[in-house]
């Protein structure tokens, strides 16, 4: 378990050091928001041929053998996981109400809900889904290049140092067992995937270039997120 908490802050001061060791840096790239489109581009192949040859044919066989019911209660569950990060984040932002909407959903649906099972809480409340990124966008800090991440895709410096520390404050990494842990982290990629699938087609059947379509998507969700979704409405996660 202290490997995995040490891991998680490597990670974190790793991300934040190479952000501001790159943020000066001037770019002659096209798209200044992405000085490292080789490196990027590179990464985004691998991901999509490690999608074909071993995450799609997971995620057939795991969307074959779970019913939709299990497959809803999955994502709820691992979703309301995220409603502990959230619930930090925000009160980071000084955005009390979204702390205090986040925190009765999950104390509601952690114990009525089986564990987050059953959103019970549904739409009543509106899930604010602030992460560490977002806090630190609410603070001035810049986005630094873009980055596409192994098997995770699209990110930036400032949101990959902030997944590290949102990852802190997941219960699953905190759990004695190896093979519970491995298997709940395992699961919740799935399931993610899983749930991605609908949203990839669309960019293959749309997009030319599927690479700048994609890092131009992300770029216009994470200002949407950022501004509270003042920009564009796009559906949670």
């Amino acid at each position: 378990m202290k490997n995995n908490i040490l891991l998680g802050i490597r990670f974190a001061v790793i991300s934040i050091f190479f952000y501001f060791l790159t943020g000066c840096a001037s770019t002659q790239n096209l798209d200044e928001r992405d000085p490292w489109e080789s490196f990027n581009r590179g990464v985004y192949n691998f991901n999509e041929a490690a999608d074909k040859v071993l995450i799609d044919p997971l995620t057939r066989v795991y969307d074959f053998i779970t019913p939709d019911f299990i497959d809803n209660g999955i994502s709820n569950m691992f979703s309301n996981i995220r409603q502990i990060p959230a619930i930090a984040n925000a009160l980071l932002q000084f955005k009390f109400e979204k702390a205090a909407n986040d925190l009765l959903r999950f104390l509601i649906n952690s114990t009525w809900g089986l564990l987050g099972f059953n959103d019970i809480i549904g739409s009543d409340l509106p899930k604010g889904g602030e992460d560490f990124g977002q806090t630190l966008a609410h603070w001035g800090v810049g986005t630094g290049p873009y980055l596409v991440l192994p098997f995770l895709g699209p990110s930036t410096l400032r949101d990959t140092a902030g997944f590290g520390v949102d990852s802190l404050m997941s219960p699953v990494i905190y759990l004695e067992s190896d093979e519970l842990r491995t298997g709940l982290i395992g699961l919740n990629y799935i399931d993610f995937k899983s749930d991605l699938k609908s949203a990839k087609e669309l960019i293959g059947a749309a997009a030319v270039d599927q690479y700048e379509f994609t890092k131009n998507a992300y770029f216009q969700k994470r200002e949407d997120q950022i501004n509270d979704g003042a920009l564009t409405n796009f559906p949670e996660e």
